[in-house]
């Protein structure tokens, strides 16, 4: 470790990077928990927190578990100095608490409160007579014809269990009453007249919300869950159920194809996404009610006490979101924020027309996701465009359904190929957890005429580029459409990230440079402006923390602003403390993952660390540094990781526009005002929320900058009428 970057031996010089992601999701539930928001918007950070930790025991749990179960060697340098066993120790206990405050708030506070607004939950104590034979007769007609019920044997391996799947156990004994029968005799004798347990999985075609007849004002509604529980005896004539629970487990998803491996990509990423659903588990969640199938469950799966998570409400909450939709109850909602149209890039205006006068910025979800559409679409339709190449990373919709459900971005670049143009898509077959989506996007794609290629062996391609080749008065020029963010038309309605359209000649021969790279045979070639991971962009990235320190003085302080998602990077958190030994001011914006200790003495004192949770998921990547008075602002797809720095493609790119460049360095001071959802992270680990204080007024952020976007769409771009006066071509004379 460098020298410059130490501190007193009793001091740590990182957190521990799980824990502090689930401080992150701490952070989310505290959303959920105010008082003062709208119930459903209540309910949707309570729900994110239950996704994103099933998310992450399959992935950074399981990672961590497989590590303990081979000695450890893999995480035993952990940086913050925690073992894999002290790792999930803490994990244990952080997860542990945040749910029982979820699922007491959702029990004390969302039901009761969405009766009151005329949405109501009812749970089986609280069913009427008629409401009993309704949802009887519902189970009988809609739910039991589904169902298949599989037993447990002692001697036999488990049933398939699907990950993250809602089940339902049973433990039955002989009914004494049940008729003479000699199917029921017979099976009674099979099974030797003891106590058995068998498993039916929820119909995950089903609703998890079942409405029930309408009684005044009031929507009522039960939960699948409960009337599986209620009625699912009936699957078993001849038995008796004793006791009953619902459960659901995370399995292991932290493993993708060997790509050594001389087969077919495709085919063994596919054995791959079989494989994950046979996977060990890693952790059980369950209801309350019965010790004796949980202990026994427990048993079967090879989980321990800190692996069993007991919730007291409903699994999947984000099944249940469908009561956003619901028409009516305004009340219970938060009011939709609106998405402006973004000046000069009208239907009326040629976009290459517009895009030649100066290079445009987006800030998505403030501004629409049409103009990155529309790129696509006028591409695939101008018969003057003859080829466009992109990289896809996730870009939504489901490739198996109808035309509503196909990610626009994919259907124009279908168009393209069939209107006979050079289409090349590359598709990164490894996105954790969209492979599947990704593979039937592929094949799609392929039978459309378009060049696909599956991503880079042992790298996965996430950097976010288009390029679009067009014939413009005797030559080539090209359009490039660089990004922080997904071509997802979904998440740009929720994620906030900001994308470029340039036609920069340096930049474009970048782009041409990178797709080279990346769909042939080539090796790194020196580039202009964009700088790409894994070969220089953490290079680089040091370099420009190096020279900032280096700069620094009294008469001109160093400056560096960062917004990412993670910093976890050891190499760039201590070039950070050299630069805040320096004296040089470190402004840090992280929405999650943290691992620097801001405001230690004698290493960090200059570094502050905030992170902004609100309406729209902060997603942006953007990096400044104030160079002595020549500042450089970049935006990027890469988080301050080892593995978005060392083994993923990633992209950074400048700002060169001097009115796009300040803008956004408007827009990255201004978050480091926020007094109203940001939350500041202290050298013990705690993080704080900020308020106004007396003499301040409320600033918020993501209001701001809707407030900028309204501001700015009522100004439309006055774009320049250019008259091309074409002539015959000279004749040889």
């Amino acid at each position: 470790m460098d020298k410059a970057a130490e501190s007193p031996p009793s001091a740590p010089l990182f957190f521990n990077r799980d824990l502090s992601w689930i401080d992150f999701n701490g952070r989310v539930l505290d959303e959920g928990l105010r008082k003062d928001l709208p119930l459903l918007e209540r309910f949707r950070f309570l729900s994110i927190v239950s996704s994103n930790f099933d998310e992450f025991f399959m992935v950074r749990a399981a990672a961590i578990k497989r590590a303990l179960r081979s000695g450890g060697e893999h995480l035993a340098a952990d940086p913050s100095g925690l073992s894999p066993a002290e790792q999930l120790k803490g994990i244990s206990e952080k997860v542990h608490a945040i749910i029982r405050r979820q699922y007491d708030c959702f029990r004390d506070e969302i039901v009761p409160g969405l009766a009151r607004g005329g949405l109501e939950l009812l749970r089986p104590d609280s069913w009427t007579v008629p409401q009993m034979d309704y949802l009887e007769s519902f189970f009988m007609g809609q739910v039991y014809p589904i169902l298949t019920p599989l037993r447990m044997e002692a001697d036999k391996p488990l049933p398939f269990i699907e990950s993250k799947g809602i089940n339902a156990a049973f433990l039955l004994v002989p009914d004494a009453a049940a008729p003479e029968n000699p199917v029921y005799a017979a099976a009674a004798e099979q099974e030797n007249a003891g106590e058995h347990i068998v498993i039916a999985q929820l119909p995950p075609a089903l609703s998890r919300i079942i409405w029930l007849p309408a009684e005044h004002e009031k929507l009522k509604w039960a939960l699948l869950d409960d009337v599986m529980l209620v009625w699912g005896g009936y699957l078993f004539p001849g038995f008796r159920v004793q006791e009953s629970m619902l459960f659901k487990v995370n399995r292991d998803a932290d493993f993708s194809v060997d790509e050594k491996r001389d087969e077919d990509f495709i085919e063994a990423m596919e054995e791959v996404l079989e494989g994950r659903e046979k996977s060990a588990a890693v952790r059980m969640v369950h209801s309350p009610g019965s010790r004796k199938l949980r202990d026994e469950l427990a048993k079967r799966f090879l989980l321990g006490a800190d692996d069993l998570y007991e919730i007291d409400g409903p699994f999947n909450s984000g099944d249940l979101m469908e009561l956003a939709s619901v028409a009516g109850f305004e009340e219970l909602r938060e009011k939709p924020w609106k998405i402006h149209p973004v000046p000069g890039l009208g239907e009326d205006v040629s976009i290459w027309d517009r895009l030649s006068q100066g290079d445009v910025m987006l800030h998505l979800p403030y501004q629409s996701f049409d103009p990155v559409v529309r790129f696509f679409e006028d591409a695939a339709s101008d018969p003057e465009v003859i080829s466009i190449k992109t990289a896809l990373y996730r870009t939504g919709g489901t490739a198996g359904g109808g035309s509503a459900s196909v990610s626009p971005v994919v259907r124009a670049l279908e168009q393209a190929a069939l209107n006979g143009k050079h289409v090349t898509a590359l598709v990164e077959l490894k996105a954790r957890f969209d492979e599947e989506r990704n593979i039937s996007w592929a094949n799609r794609l392929e039978k459309a005429g378009v060049i696909v290629v599956y991503g880079l062996s042992r790298l996965k391609v996430h950097a976010k580029i288009t390029m679009v080749l067009r014939r413009e008065h005797e030559r080539i020029k090209r359009y490039v459409h660089l990004s922080t963010g997904n071509y997802n038309d979904k998440t740009a309605k929720f994620y906030e990230d900001i994308c470029l359209f340039t036609c920069r000649e340096e930049i474009a021969y970048d782009a041409g440079l990178l797709f080279n790279m990346l769909t042939g045979y080539s090796m790194i070639q020196t580039m202009r402006r964009l700088v790409i991971a894994p070969a220089g962009l953490k290079h680089c990235l040091l370099d420009l923390i190096e020279r900032e320190t280096r700069r620094s003085g009294q008469k001109y302080p160093g400056k560096i602003m960062a917004k990412l998602n993670a910093l976890t990077d050891t190499d760039i958190i201590n070039a950070l403390y050299r630069a805040s030994k320096a004296g040089v001011k470190v402004l840090l914006c992280i929405r999650g993952i943290c691992t620097l200790i801001p405001g230690a003495p004698e290493l960090s004192e200059h570094i502050r660390v905030i992170s902004v949770i609100d309406h729209y998921l902060e997603h942006s990547r953007m990096y400044y540094f104030a160079n002595g008075g020549a500042e450089e602002l970049y935006l990027s797809s890469a988080d301050w990781m080892p593995r978005n720095l060392e083994r993923r493609v990633e992209l950074m790119f400048p700002v060169q526009d001097e009115k796009v460049r300040a803008e956004l360095r408007d827009t990255l001071n201004a978050y480091f005002t926020d007094n109203c959802q940001a939350r500041t992270l202290s050298r013990d680990g705690t993080w704080t929320r900020l308020s106004p204080q007396p003499d301040e007024k409320p600033f918020r952020i993501q209001k701001e900058m809707l407030s900028r976007a309204a501001a700015e769409a009522e100004h439309p771009w006055p774009v320049k009428q250019e008259f091309i006066v074409r002539r015959s071509p000279p004749v040889d004379r």
